[in-house]
């Protein structure tokens, strides 16, 4: 089953799968802006959003985006400034600092670990019902 969509970049209609509803030529456009982008930053690593946006002809929303998809990192000395969205500590791209990244993995692997435990007590407690005479056995005599 195909499922046909159009292309919100440039309104072809493509074969949807998965992911943005981006067509094959599209996205091959926004990878070689961001491999543009990304030796524009490592030729000038002094460059705000605004200049590398108009220097590269890209959208600031754009490269915002390639940032918290962790696709583009900045140094220390970097005018551009990103700070963890649960703490706010600096941070050189995405999201997360690492400890909050770590307390989220810890949290979601707990979370996971209990619910895996109360279905397997579930369906023990489930077989153990379909099995009414599994405890003590006599001998007929």
């Amino acid at each position: 089953m195909s499922n046909i969509r159009n292309c919100s970049r440039c309104g072809k209609m493509f074969n949807y799968v998965v992911g943005d509803v981006i067509c094959d030529n599209c996205k091959k456009e926004i990878e070689e802006k961001f491999q543009q982008v990304k030796k524009y930053i490592e030729e000038n690593p002094g460059s705000g959003l605004r200049q590398i946006a108009e220097q590269c002809e890209v959208s600031t929303k754009q490269l915002k985006k390639w940032i918290l998809e962790e696709r583009l990192v900045f140094s220390e000395a970097s005018p551009i400034q990103i700070t963890c969205e649960n703490c706010g500590t600096r941070i050189a791209t995405g999201r997360l600092c690492a400890k909050c990244k770590a307390t989220v993995t810890n949290a979601l692997n707990n979370t996971v670990k209990e619910r895996q435990q109360a279905l397997a007590a579930e369906i023990a407690k489930k077989q153990a019902a379909q099995q009414p005479n599994a405890g003590m056995k006599f001998l007929k005599t």
